[in-house]
């Protein structure tokens, strides 16, 4: 069971289309409403696990503050404002789609940001603390920036926003917590991390595909007589992702050196999508689906590009001298 877990979280490129096809054949076939019951227990399994194996006590090391100072500005102070532009020229007559686009920019990072930072070679202790800190302060800031810049166009309920996201993030944080220190306790921290640990991610996969089959399904009907909303969708996407990873590049080669530079670009371009789907599905109702729907188009942009970006990362910094 483990095995195949692992490999659907590798092979999420082919698994996300996959059971975004079958969400939309069920949803085309099949009154998809009661769907939405399975919204909170898939959401606590998507998050739930990928929680277990965050390393908090790392925020409190030192030794790349300036990687970590740029990746907050990127986060928080660039890409959002980018995200909401796109959303509003794209998508003008359509609030909640814009809602996506904003949601998907405004949680930064996840194990992927780790991931894929380990695959092309760059700090890995820079990327695990991009992870956490960009974890809490997106979750913290997201109301707040969704009612800032979309609040004129969507409904937002601030307080009922804030109490999804300590459901989905916070709770699941605490509880990933001590599960973690009572695996460390029992198993011992190496047990920990060589055997319980890489077991947690494929668990949050289910979690995950089983949102985006969920999203479309609700939506299939609506995809179905407006094809090319998914053309509309993936436009503002590639100008998201495309802007994110040049100025990620830029900063990076300018101002760090090749471990911290890369750590930098998978610490803003990788977006926590797993928690905006969630925060979607939970807090915005039926519309919600909407947004959802963007942000299940994302993970394919974010998962192929990142596959790209390792090889060419030699390229752009330079080979590994260890």
């Amino acid at each position: 069971m483990w095995g195949l877990l692992a490999k659907l979280n590798k092979n999420l490129l082919l698994a996300i289309p996959v059971m975004m096809l079958a969400g939309f054949a069920f949803g085309i076939k099949t009154e998809a409403g009661f769907l939405k019951a399975l919204i909170i227990p898939f959401t606590f399994l998507m998050v739930y696990p990928m929680m277990v194996t965050l390393k908090l006590k790392k925020v409190m090391e030192g030794g790349d503050g300036k990687a970590q100072f740029l990746a907050q500005i990127i986060n928080f102070a660039i890409v959002p404002f980018v995200a909401y532009g796109l959303g509003r020229f794209f998508f003008e007559d359509q609030p909640y789609m814009a809602l996506g686009l904003l949601l998907a920019a405004l949680v930064p990072t996840s194990g992927m940001t780790i991931s894929w930072t380990g695959f092309a070679k760059g700090n890995l202790e820079a990327a695990v603390k991009m992870t956490v800190v960009g974890l809490i302060l997106g979750s913290l800031a997201t109301p707040f920036y969704v009612q800032w810049l979309l609040g004129a166009h969507v409904a937002v309920d601030t307080l009922a926003v804030m109490k999804q996201i300590a459901v989905i993030v916070f709770l699941p944080l605490l509880a990933g917590y001590v599960t973690q220190q009572w695996l460390i306790k029992r198993h011992t921290p190496k047990v920990f991390q060589d055997t319980w640990a890489p077991r947690f991610p494929g668990l949050s996969t289910i979690g995950v595909l089983g949102i985006v089959f969920i999203a479309i399904a609700l939506k299939a009907r609506a995809i179905m007589a407006a094809p090319d909303a998914l053309i509309r969708i993936a436009l503002p996407l590639v100008f998201l992702y495309g802007f994110n990873y040049l100025l990620s590049t830029i900063v990076g080669k300018l101002f760090l050196k090749r471990g911290d530079a890369i750590a930098l670009v998978y610490g803003t371009v990788m977006r926590n999508l797993s928690i905006a789907l969630a925060v979607a599905m939970n807090a915005f109702g039926t519309a919600g689906s909407d947004a959802a729907l963007v942000i299940a188009m994302a993970y394919i942009f974010q998962v192929q590009s990142a596959a790209w970006y390792v090889k060419l990362t030699n390229g752009i910094f330079g080979k590994d001298a260890s």
